[in-house]
C-alpha cells in the first residue's frame, strides 16, 4: 500500500491549526472535490474521501494528538488501513455533513449526495479498547496477534435491519424517512426555520412493524469474534492504535465503532528501554576488566560479542549499534548501550586476600593523578 499523504498537508493548514481553522479547511476541500461537483470523476472522489480522513482524525483532539506523536500508525494507518478506505460516501456525509450548515449532509443546491435524504441520522457503534503485551522481540519486528474480543455483531437473522422477515420495514411516515422534522414559525423577525430528531422513528428513518425474534429488533448481538491486529515495530508503552470499523456494531445497520489498541510492554529480564535506544548493565570480574577480553551479551534478537578493552574503567559505556528499537514512524533505529560495572567480592579467602594486598603495593594498582581528574569529572558532570 503507497504511503499516506501528511493530514496536515491535505487540508493545507499549519501543524498549530485551531480547530476552526480545520473545519474551515475541509470546508473548503470538500466542495472543491464533492462528488455533485465532479460527477464521474474518480480523482475527485478519492481526494473528497482523502480530506474525510484528514478531517477526521484532525478534529478529534485525541487522534489528533496520538496523529502528532506517532504519525499514521497511531489512528490506524499501520493497524487498518485508515478511515478512508473503510468508510463509503454514506458514512463521510452523516459523520461530517452537519458542518456544511442545516442538518446533517445540506449542500444547498448540489443534487444527489446533498439530497435531504442524507439528514437521516446514522447510527455509529461505540469504541471498543483492549490491551496486548509485547516483548522487546516483538517490538522490533513488528507482530501479528489474534484476539478474542466480546462485541456487538450485526444480527445474521435479521441482516441487521430488525425486522422479523426483512419486509416488516417502513418508511416513516412522520419524517418521510428523512430522520428529521423541520418546522417553520412565523416570528417578529419572519420566518425562523428549526431542524430536529424524528420523534417517531428517533432519526433512523424507519419504523419495524414486526421485531426481529432474534435481536429484538435492535438489528445487534452480542458475541465473541476474533480479530487479528497487525502492530508496527516500534510501538511504546501506552501508544494506543485504532483499527477503524472493528468495534461494537451499530443498531439497525449504520457505521461501527472503532477498536482501539492500547500497548503494554512486558518488562524484560536484561534490559531497560530508554526511547528507541536500550541499556544492558554489564558486570565484568576485576581480573577480566584489567586484562581484557570477550565477553557475550544479551541483545534483543540473541546474544553478541563484545571486546573489552585491557583497563576497561567502571562506569564506561559500550555502544552496540542499530541494535536498539525502530522508529515507529521508520526514521532511524536505536542502539544498544552497555553500562560497565566491575564486581567487587565481598567475601575473600586468606590467599586471596593475601594476593590483593600484594597487589595493592604495586604503583600500577593506585590511581594516578590524570586518573583521578578523570573520574572527578565524569562525577561532576551528574550534576551540571
Amino acid at each position: 500500500m503507497a504511503d499516506k499523504r501528511d493530514y496536515y498537508e491535505i487540508l493545507e493548514v499549519s501543524k498549530t491549526a485551531t480547530a476552526e481553522e480545520i473545519k474551515k479547511a475541509y470546508r473548503k476541500k470538500a466542495i472543491q472535490y464533492h462528488p455533485d461537483k465532479n460527477p464521474g470523476d474518480k480523482s475527485s472522489e478519492e481526494k473528497f474521501k482523502e480530506a474525510a480522513e484528514a478531517y477526521e482524525v484532525l478534529s478529534d483532539q485525541n487522534k489528533r494528538a496520538r496523529y502528532d506523536q506517532f504519525g499514521h500508525a497511531g489512528v490506524g494507518g499501520a493497524a487498518s488501513g485508515g478511515f478512508g478506505g473503510g468508510m463509503s460516501m454514506d458514512d463521510i456525509f452523516s459523520q461530517f455533513g452537519d458542518i456544511f450548515g442545516g442538518h446533517f449532509g445540506g449542500f444547498g443546491g448540489f443534487g444527489g449526495f446533498g439530497s435531504s435524504q442524507r439528514g437521516r441520522r446514522m447510527n455509529r457503534g461505540s469504541d471498543l479498547r483492549v490491551k496486548v503485551k509485547l516483548n522487546l522481540k516483538e517490538i522490533l519486528n513488528g507482530v501479528e496477534k489474534k484476539i478474542k474480543v466480546k462485541k456487538y455483531v450485526s444480527c445474521s437473522h435479521c441482516d441487521g435491519n430488525g425486522s422479523e422477515d426483512g419486509n416488516s420495514v417502513s418508511t416513516c411516515a412522520t419524517c418521510n424517512g428523512s430522520g428529521v422534522v423541520t418546522r417553520v414559525a412565523n416570528t417578529i423577525l419572519g420566518q425562523m426555520q428549526t431542524s430536529s430528531t424524528c420523534p417517531t422513528c428517533n432519526g433512523d428513518g424507519k419504523t419495524i412493524t414486526k421485531k426481529c425474534s432474534h435481536c429484538n429488533g435492535e438489528g445487534i448481538l452480542r458475541e465473541d469474534e476474533v480479530i487479528t491486529i497487525k502492530i508496527p515495530a516500534g510501538v511504546g508503552e501506552g501508544m494506543q492504535l485504532s483499527m477503524s470499523g472493528k468495534g461494537n456494531a451499530a443498531r439497525r445497520g449504520g457505521i461501527n465503532g472503532d477498536l482501539l489498541i492500547v500497548i503494554e510492554e512486558e518488562e524484560d529480564p536484561n534490559l531497560i528501554r530508554d526511547e528507541n535506544d536500550v541499556i544492558f548493565n554489564l558486570f565484568l570480574s576485576f581480573p577480566m576488566a584489567a586484562l581484557g577480553g570477550t565477553v557475550e551479551v544479551p541483545t534483543i534478537d540473541g546474544m553478541a560479542k563484545v571486546k573489552i578493552e585491557p583497563g576497561t574503567q567502571p562506569g564506561k559505556v559500550l555502544r552496540l549499534r542499530n541494535k536498539g528499537l525502530p522508529s515507529v514512524n521508520g526514521f532511524g533505529k536505536g542502539d544498544q548501550l552497555i553500562h560497565v560495572n566491575v564486581y567487587v567480592p565481598e567475601n575473600l579467602s586468606a590467599k586471596e586476600r593475601k594476593q590483593m594486598e600484594e597487589l595493592e603495593k604495586s604503583d600500577n594498582f593506585t590511581p594516578s593523578a590524570t586518573a583521578r581528574k578523570s573520574v572527578f569529572n565524569k562525577f561532576k558532570k551528574m550534576f551540571d
